[in-house]
């Protein structure tokens, strides 16, 4: 029998395995499924999990149920690709015929001193329900500060606030605005909303140094108090990918041929936050790429030649609570209530596994 093996359970290896389950599977493949937990988190919503606006339950998708698929539960350590094996922390090591790494990313501390010891995080399940827990034990009127103005960083402190009226919230950026990634248009509609919500934004801000209840900023002689800090200033490829000493890009993830293949091992697919995609890291791109890697593999089998189209996004969506947001679908921003509405339904459709 030979063995498809599937490293992390995200939305680009799980839509490897549904796609492929979908289809015709060869009777001599099957799949293994590894993920440290036994469902998929839904990642681009741990910011409500971390504000306390859902509970954990309700980000829980089941993996699939398939005889052609078994699911195994542990941490990856390591992966030998000369002699196509999987090591897992505890167990017996795996053989893999072809092998999926999709085990996504981690924060990108910049190199900035105490900033991962003193803040805390919303990449991982386990990590934003950790950040749940030290936002809800903060006293009323206690100050929460929220590094990166990007998406996240927005939609944490948006969700916050609606949860937690009491908070004095502050959002800080190297930048002058946040969201300077996106139009002028968007980033003047959600600092207008934070205004009107009480959150503090404060651009050019770039520390130097991260301490227990304090922050320090090299473009200022005044200490930022904070009682807790989230972290939200970028991402990079998980530990395991960083030490693989394999061609890299700018951002440290690995270097893919046209049809997601490390070029020197065409047997090793890569998905999600570790590929060096021409697109930004997005549950969205890790699906879309998925899809692809699944037709790749269906052509391999069946002793066919992978045709594959440029892979496209809808579009990006970011909420402000539970009733308004934003987004680009097309190039065309969208704000208010239709993009949140958007939202709701793009997160229903990934519950269920329809994309």
């Amino acid at each position: 029998m030979r063995k498809l093996i599937i490293l992390g359970g995200g939305y680009g290896g799980l839509a490897i395995a549904n796609e492929l389950l979908e289809k015709q599977l060869p009777l001599d493949v099957s799949i293994v499924l590894i993920d440290r937990m036994p469902f998929q988190g839904l990642k681009t919503e741990y910011y409500a999990l971390a504000a306390g606006t859902v509970s954990d339950l309700e980000l829980r998708v089941k993996f699939p149920v398939d005889p052609r698929i078994s699911l195994a539960y542990g941490e990856v350590t390591d992966v030998d690709m000369e002699q196509k094996l999987v090591h897992i922390e505890g167990q017996e090591s795996l053989v893999f015929d072809w092998l999926v790494i999709g085990l996504g990313c981690t924060d990108k501390y910049h190199g900035i001193e105490g900033a991962e010891l003193f803040s805390t995080s919303i990449q991982t399940f386990s990590a934003a329900r950790q950040t749940y827990a030290q936002l809800n034990d903060v006293k009323p009127y206690g100050q929460v500060s929220i590094v990166g103005g990007g998406l996240s960083g927005v939609e944490v402190a948006a969700e916050l606030r609606e949860s937690r009226p009491d908070l004095n919230i502050r959002i800080l950026d190297r930048g002058p605005s946040v969201l300077s990634a996106f139009p002028s248009k968007l980033q003047s509609f959600v600092a207008e909303w934070f205004q009107e919500h009480n959150v503090e934004m404060r651009g050019h801000v770039g520390l130097t140094r991260v301490e227990g209840g304090i922050l320090h900023d090299c473009n200022s002689t005044t200490p930022i108090y904070t009682d807790v800090t989230v972290w939200t200033a970028g991402i990079q490829p998980v530990p395991l990918v960083q030490r693989m000493n394999l061609p890299k890009d700018n951002q440290g993830r690995l270097i893919i041929n046209e049809y997601h293949q490390l070029p020197d091992y065409n047997d090793v697919f890569i998905v999600g936050d570790c590929a060096a995609l021409p697109l930004s890291p997005s549950g969205q791109a890790a699906g879309a790429q998925g899809k692809q890697i699944a037709e790749v593999l269906q052509a391999i089998w069946h002793d066919k030649t992978p045709r594959l189209g440029k892979l496209k996004l809808k579009g990006v969506l970011g909420s402000l609570g539970k009733k308004s947001g934003f987004g680009l679908m097309g190039g065309t921003a969208i704000m208010g209530r239709v993009p949140r509405l958007v939202k709701s339904g793009v997160l229903w459709r990934s519950k269920r596994h329809l994309g």
